[in-house]
């Protein structure tokens, strides 16, 4: 914990988030979504997808990219399929409707798979996978980015987002496997962090204009060029450049949304980003006999956590393990701010004319 963060509980945050929502027009329904898809990142650990967005939907907001009022419809569907347009607000709303529909479908036929249009950036991928895996249901969620970071192997200039893939599986004893990971090497808000606190970031995670790496935050921002999952060749990025594409064809082409680059070049002004989600449920017990995909599931769980491990104070884990802590621990003693994201969050409140409640919150220990 940096001596510069404050604690601020759960409950705080979100009436912090909530007024601000409220102030730019949000209706109350959309608010609890939204909220509950943001906190689960800030309690969740994954500090990148909380409250550490509002800075980015308070420029996008200004700049005219988002409605705060969107009319979110099924634009078409069957058995197994949906479409749904995001009507060019947040991502939140519109794919928790996704994956509920997906999950809906899977429970009545065994499958369900529903994309997202004219939408913009949703949170946590993981949040919606998890949704699945509540109901028993194995569930995958994906998504494009508003504005291309990532360069593809060996080319200098940004081509996709960081497009991330989740995956959860429900299981019985242990909590369900959640993996939650971007296609780049680095999410694009751990570079957000980094300059927040005023730290260097590896090398290897993103490069500039030449393709040479950078370890400063603040410059890796300003080119906006990460590398994709493996980094080079030699290191496995060729792999991570075919999931970032992977994740794009599901996301913007299967149901129709823009492939940022594209849109860029076809309408820099254009007034919405139009991104686009994916979103998969399937349900177990269409393979197996109630129960024996979670009860094989845990036995692989435990295994893993049991394999010998080369340091005796770093453990075995499987995905998911270190959210499960941070809950416990967040919920507990309160979320981590930084200074800069406090101050942030103060600045976005005024000028939105909403109160600032956070005060100075509890010093960080």
């Amino acid at each position: 914990m940096a001596s510069d963060e404050i604690l601020v509980s759960a409950d705080l945050l979100k009436r912090q988030l909530g007024a601000i929502f409220t102030a730019w027009g949000m209706s109350d329904e959309h608010i609890a979504t939204t909220l509950d898809i943001m906190l689960w990142a800030d309690l969740s650990g994954i500090d990148s997808h909380g409250a550490g967005m509002m800075q980015l939907y308070n420029r996008f907001r200004d700049q005219g990219k988002l409605s705060f009022r969107p009319e979110i419809r099924v634009v078409r569907q069957n058995p197994a399929t949906a479409l749904v347009d995001g009507g060019g607000g947040l991502g939140h709303v519109p794919s928790a409707l996704a994956m509920k529909l997906a999950c809906d479908k899977a429970a009545a036929i065994g499958v369900g798979v529903v994309a997202v249009r004219n939408s913009h950036h949703y949170g946590a991928a993981g949040a919606y996978a998890e949704m699945a895996s509540d109901r028993g249901l194995i569930g995958i969620s994906m998504t494009a980015v508003a504005r291309p970071n990532v360069v593809p192997m060996f080319g200098a200039d940004a081509m996709f987002g960081t497009n991330p893939i989740a995956f959860a599986a429900p299981a019985k004893r242990n909590p369900p496997f959640l993996l939650d990971m971007a296609t780049s090497t680095a999410a694009f808000g751990k570079l957000t962090i980094a300059s927040r606190v005023g730290k260097p970031i590896p090398e290897g995670w993103a490069l500039d204009a030449g393709g040479k790496p950078v370890t400063d935050a603040n410059e890796g921002l300003t080119h906006r060029r990460l590398t994709p999952l493996g980094t080079s060749r030699p290191m496995g990025g060729h792999k991570g450049y075919g999931l970032a594409m992977m994740v794009e064809v599901l996301c913007t082409t299967l149901g129709g949304a823009q492939y940022g680059v594209l849109r860029e070049k076809r309408d820099p002004d254009a007034a919405r980003h139009d991104v686009g989600h994916f979103f998969l449920a399937i349900d177990p017990t269409s393979f197996r006999e109630d129960g024996g995909f979670e009860d094989d599931l845990d036995d692989m769980i435990d295994a893993l956590r049991a394999t010998r491990p080369v340091d005796p104070a770093e453990p075995v884990q499987v995905a998911g393990d270190p959210e499960v802590r941070a809950r416990i621990e967040r919920r507990k003693h309160g979320i981590p701010l930084s200074a800069r994201l406090a101050q942030e969050l103060r600045e976005i409140a005024e000028h939105a004319g909403a109160p600032y409640l956070i005060g100075n919150g509890s010093p960080a220990p």
